[in-house]
């Protein structure tokens, strides 16, 4: 008796493929996954730009900033969305769900710690969440 040699591949292939899928498989992040809420917080922060404005009623939880700065002149220059995240982010540890952009600028000028920088500033509103 002779078995064709084209299915014993078919099921020897999808055997260890199925094998594989079943080992005790770890994944490993470079997040700190103490700090994982704090890597997404911006996310929960509606950005509102130029002359939108929420709809409805909301309340001005204060004054944020976010920065974005280029170390050295050999370092990339300052990118406007960093600075716009890290003023959503300071705008989250308000607790507000929304960033009001009222300027956003780049600083050429260097200091001590930068070489030159991109600056966000704006308000931090919380309106009503939808139900």
């Amino acid at each position: 008796m002779t078995f064709p040699l084209k299915p014993i591949f078919i099921v020897s292939g999808i055997t260890l493929l199925l094998s594989a899928c079943a080992s005790d498989y770890t994944f490993k992040s470079n997040l700190d996954s103490k700090n994982i809420n704090d890597y997404f917080k911006a996310s929960d922060v509606q950005l509102y730009e130029g002359n939108q404005l929420p709809k409805g009623p909301f309340a001005v939880l204060g004054l944020v900033e976010g920065e974005a700065c280029q170390e050295s002149s050999q370092d990339a220059p300052p990118q406007m969305a960093v600075a716009r995240t890290n003023a959503r982010r300071a705008a989250a540890d308000l607790g507000a769900n929304g960033f009001v952009v009222k300027s956003c600028f780049i600083l050429a000028e260097a200091d001590t710690s930068c070489f030159s920088r991109a600056l966000c500033v704006g308000q931090a509103i919380k309106t009503p969440t939808e139900k």
